[in-house]
């Protein structure tokens, strides 16, 4: 019988038509230099990357263009309608991503990682607009990938709305806290994988180190959605390997099944029958 850790080499994560051998999916904003975000990627060992695809986002204050320090033949763009406050406006931004996405042939044409805000300061999602947006882009034969709150009743309704997958944050955009609600996280994959144990469930937003990843990760997450814990690291390229190896850690740890927790001590050597008993 093959052990685990020798079947986690066969694990895959399947999203809508992708599928990928990694579980981290990274993102390409808020680094110093592009060059820093190009060696990030490489070492984080994800196939999938996500990339902001309003105008103001694709080019920096240099005038370089972020799709040319990508390697579109070799990852899986994610467009992302980040920085939207409206469906209206999310749409149009998915819109866009698409076309841009046809004309380099890469295979994210198909798929939108869809975020709807509802606050400036907060940056959660406004979940209202998030449905529309999200019932008006499945009609229109997009794959979304749905950035949500932790609430397993709204998760709920946007995998019945048709999402590829619903992705809960663990905490606010950014914010680095980890997933401070590890017991919602748990309901949501109840409510979501309920009849349907492939669907993916990502964690998205918050994670600040290795350890937030694995914590996710053990869960039973199917992956995890990240940038600013890489890209504002005092060493971004030392995290990028950190988060690689807490994802595989983690998806591990999960599949292995941790032993229960008890209140009292249990011995790991048998107290009977030992040398020097009676």
């Amino acid at each position: 019988m093959a052990s685990t850790a020798s079947a986690l080499k066969s694990d895959s994560l399947r999203i809508g038509s992708h599928t990928f051998s990694s579980r981290l999916i990274v993102g390409t904003g808020k680094y110093a230099r592009l060059e820093t975000m190009r060696e990030a990627l490489d070492i984080s060992g994800a196939e999938c990357v996500t990339v902001a695809v309003r105008r103001e986002r694709l080019v920096d204050a240099e005038g370089k263009n972020i799709l040319d320090y990508i390697d579109t033949g070799r990852y899986t763009i994610l467009p992302n309608t980040a920085g939207c406050f409206s469906a209206q406006d999310a749409i149009r931004v998915a819109r866009l991503g698409r076309e841009i996405l046809s004309q380099l042939n890469n295979p994210g044409a198909s798929w939108v990682k869809l975020e709807v805000l509802g606050d400036a300061k907060t940056l959660l999602p406004d979940p209202i607009a998030t449905l529309e947006a999200t019932e008006k882009l499945v009609a229109e034969g997009f794959q979304v990938l749905v950035y949500t709150t932790d609430d397993a009743v709204v998760a709920r309704r946007l995998k019945a709305a048709g999402a590829a997958s619903v992705m809960p944050a663990g905490s606010p955009i950014g914010s680095g806290q980890g997933v401070l609600n590890p017991h919602a996280i748990r309901i949501c994959l109840e409510y979501l994988k309920d009849g349907d144990p492939d669907y993916p469930v990502i964690v998205d937003a918050g994670v600040g180190t290795a350890s937030d990843v694995t914590a996710a990760m053990e869960l039973g997450v199917d992956g995890v959605l990240l940038n600013t814990g890489i890209a504002h690291a005092r060493d971004p390229l030392g995290m990028a390997q950190a988060m690689r190896l807490g994802v595989a850690a983690g998806r591990l740890a999960y599949l292995s099944g941790r032993i229960p927790k008890k209140l009292y001590a249990t011995a790991s050597s048998p107290l009977e029958g030992t040398i020097g008993s009676g």
